[in-house]
């Protein structure tokens, strides 16, 4: 799911440097929803990757607690 919501997003820009340097209109379309996709999908990511380091850090010590 990370990689999924980063991909996505990296591919946004890429569609969205793309369409700039083709001159087309990013105002009208699904032009918009391209251009915000990033922020969306780039933030959700970073959130995921904290929530799966926070989860890993528990379950390490809780594994080493009961082993120890």
């Amino acid at each position: 799911m990370i990689a999924s919501a980063a991909g996505l997003s990296i591919l946004a820009i890429i569609a969205t440097i793309v369409a700039g340097f083709a001159r087309v209109n990013v105002n009208e379309g699904i032009w918009p929803v391209i251009v915000v996709l990033p922020f969306i999908g780039l933030t959700l990511a970073f959130v995921l990757i904290i929530a799966f380091l926070i989860l890993s850090i528990v379950r390490r010590r809780r594994l080493a607690k009961e082993a120890g």
